[in-house]
């Protein structure tokens, strides 16, 4: 069973990775463009204090380094974001970066530390961690909500990726596979959160892009329909007047 768990766990990892590269096409145009334009930092501070939390926690809890490595690599990764983000934004998107980089990913996550090293031990502070991750974890698998219903209202797909849905799904699927595998619940239940959440953009995803090519069809249709009819007169016209002359001769 501990073979087991180590195989899914690296392909966890290996899922994962893709998932915190999947921004890389949004930074390579930020600095070829040198500007962030009407991006928004904020995803990449939360996904940063994610990774640092659940290192924390793969580093203290015994048995889970995978869950460490994974996120180690996360850390660096959305650390290089957020410094391009220091970079290339207007001096006013720079600023507020700047605090949030401040408040969440660095005194946060320091009076976390601080705050489980100094006061718990043991049990009670992996658990604390634990719920600490879980709950952030939580909120991190509902931002896609906002993206959902905006599929359902506007009917279109346009503004929710298929390849990013596919992955959110398949890093849920394994992360929740290896937490039951570890009797790990503060890992499971947000990745079976995500999971669910998952299968939902899947479906969502599913019905509306066949709307949407239903339409498209039925648009080149009544087109072509359209056409036929604009061309019709013409060509009746022309033989009409075909027979005129005809029958004048």
């Amino acid at each position: 069973m501990t073979s087991l768990s180590f195989l899914v766990g690296v392909i966890g990892n290996i899922i994962s990775v893709s998932l915190f590269l999947s921004p890389l096409g949004t930074f390579c145009r930020i600095v070829r463009h040198r500007s962030t334009e009407e991006f928004e930092s904020f995803p990449y501070i939360c996904t940063l204090l994610n990774s640092a939390l659940w290192t924390y926690y793969g580093v203290t809890k015994p048995g889970s380094l995978l869950v460490a490595t994974v996120n180690g690599f996360g850390i660096v990764v959305e650390l290089i974001y957020v410094a391009l983000f220091l970079i290339f934004a207007p001096p006013r998107i720079r600023a507020i970066t700047g605090i949030l980089f401040g408040v969440f990913d660095v005194g946060f996550v320091a009076a976390t530390v601080l705050g489980t090293q100094l006061i718990l031990d043991g049990e009670m502070r992996i658990d604390v961690i634990g719920f600490l991750c879980a709950g952030l974890n939580i909120l991190m698998y509902g931002s896609p909500l906002a993206a959902m219903r905006t599929v359902v209202t506007s009917k279109s797909v346009e503004y929710m990726p298929l390849l990013l849905s596919f992955f959110v799904f398949l890093n849920g699927a394994i992360w929740t596979l290896y937490a039951v595998l570890v009797k790990d619940y503060f890992l499971g239940v947000p990745n079976g959160i995500g999971f669910v959440l998952g299968i939902a953009q899947l479906l969502l995803y599913a019905i509306y892009s066949r709307e949407h090519n239903n339409k498209s069809s039925k648009t080149s249709s009544d087109e072509l329909e359209n056409e036929w009819q604009i061309r019709e007169p013409f060509v009746s016209s022309s033989t009409s007047t075909n027979m005129d002359e005809k029958n004048h001769v």
